[in-house]
């Protein structure tokens, strides 16, 4: 499928008074058409300002970013805003208070003729599930509706480009993963390609096909969230993407198969690339760093490897409960919620994983 937006090799600096601060670092990424794609990362790290050069907001000090072939920014023009056929949801809705619903959503739409954007505002309105609030006024809605309503306003014009900036952050955290999901439902459906940004990662598994892990203005890793989280490609990205701890560990290759030696005993490397990754990051006598998730860790009473729990956190269905081995090395485990332990208890645990994440040892 060919690409709808191609950014490639974007820096932009800011004047600050130390001197130029450098944001974007030769930023690179496609979004394919119809496909959704986020920038995820910590404050700081450049991916609002990525938006906004795609917006048309910001001036590029090098590369270029073209939207359906066609180039919008370079160092030498930037089209304006209103011309790149860009639809953007900003984190704060904007919409117009003295207009109701239905006005809110026909405002982008105002070269049509009337009977052509009603109908277009009111497709928009079904399509985000409220047509029955065509009436309302913005501050009678809940902050999900408000979303709904900016997101429907900036379909009706059918953009070429969709822009979410941090969709769901005033919204309660107990919604937003389900928010994201009927979002990508709804984009899906209207097959708008599209890009948020975004520091929250359940937030991006939920809605984005593709992921950007975003780092010192360069994206340390672009590919499907699964791939993220089992095979990343360095130890800033695991870190981020999903918690874990890391424990050292030993290649061990026979003819036939490939294990890691780690104090929970021997973990048999099952998928290819797990075992060429722990090839490429074996150092001295095959030592490696490995890194174990919490659902990585089975709680078993049957089992002779035990472990002291010196934290617990609930979470409804599990506890997150931080255990210690007996050598002092700290481990994450998921327990469901009735195996409720005490602080100071020992557990029986073993270890259950598809996948051996591993980076060099140090």
């Amino acid at each position: 499928m060919a690409p709808s937006l191609e950014v490639d090799r974007l820096s932009v600096s800011f004047d600050t008074d130390e001197g130029p601060l450098r944001v974007l670092d030769e930023l690179s990424f496609t979004l394919p058409a119809g496909e959704i794609g986020c920038l995820l990362g910590s404050s700081g790290c450049g991916k609002t300002t990525a938006l906004r050069a795609v917006a048309g907001f910001v001036r590029p000090d090098a590369g270029s970013i073209r939207i359906g072939g066609v180039e919008v920014s370079s160092r030498g023009a930037v089209l304006a805003p209103e011309r790149r056929g860009v639809g953007v949801v900003f984190q704060d809705y904007a919409l117009f208070p003295h207009l109701n619903v239905m006005h809110n959503v026909a405002f982008g739409l105002r070269g049509l003729p009337a009977a052509r954007r009603q109908a277009r505002a009111a497709a928009m309105l079904e399509l985000v599930g409220l047509d029955e609030a065509r009436d309302r006024w913005p501050h009678e809605l809940s902050g999900g509706q408000q979303q709904r309503v900016a997101l429907a306003r900036a379909l009706a014009p059918s953009p070429s480009l969709l822009l979410l900036d941090e969709p769901f952050s005033n919204l309660d955290p107990d919604l937003r993963e389900t928010l994201a999901m009927e979002l990508r439902e709804i984009l899906k459906q209207a097959g708008t390609t599209t890009l948020m940004v975004t520091h929250d990662q359940y937030e991006a598994f939920a809605l984005a096909d593709t992921v950007g892990v975003m780092e010192h203005g360069r994206i340390a890793q672009w590919d499907p969230a699964y791939r993220l989280y089992h095979h990343p490609a360095s130890r800033s990205v695991a870190d981020f993407v999903g918690m874990g701890v890391f424990i050292p560990g030993r290649l061990i290759l026979g003819q036939q198969a490939a294990e890691v030696e780690v104090e929970l005993g021997r973990l048999p490397i099952i998928h290819p690339d797990d075992r060429r990754d722990a090839i490429a990051h074996a150092g001295p006598g095959g030592a490696l760093q490995v890194m174990l998730r919490p659902d990585d860790v089975v709680h078993d009473d049957a089992s002779a490897i035990q472990a002291t729990v010196t934290r617990k956190a609930f979470r409804g269905a599990q506890f997150l409960y931080t255990l210690r081995l007996p050598s002092g090395q700290a481990l994450l485990a998921l327990v469901p919620s009735h195996h409720d332990h005490a602080i100071g208890a020992r557990i029986g645990i073993r270890f259950a994983a598809d996948h051996i994440v591993s980076f060099p040892p140090d």
